[in-house]
């Protein structure tokens, strides 16, 4: 996250009337709630992990084991049938 300096963006009256409520600390100012963007959009970490879930689905309805799954893809046992069940 970026800090700007609210005296180079916004117009003075408004940096007093801010300074009424605040001095010296940093103000968070939310996104709109239509550009918010979900987990990993912006990363592309959200896409990788799909394609890796869509393999390990393909996979296993290739015959692969469970336990091969989760040591293909340093996963446990447990995360490798989860993924399995909720995509199923």
């Amino acid at each position: 996250m970026k800090y700007i300096n609210a005296k180079t963006l916004l117009p003075q009256e408004l940096v007093e009337e801010l300074q009424r409520y605040i001095q010296g600390g940093y103000l968070y100012i939310p996104a709109k709630e239509e550009q918010r963007r979900c987990w990993g959009e912006l990363s592309g970490c959200r896409e990788k992990l799909r394609q890796r879930n869509l393999e390990i689905m393909q996979e296993y309805g290739n015959g692969a084991t469970v336990e091969c799954l989760a040591a293909k893809y340093y996963l446990s046992e447990h995360t490798i049938r989860r993924i399995i069940y909720q995509n199923m």
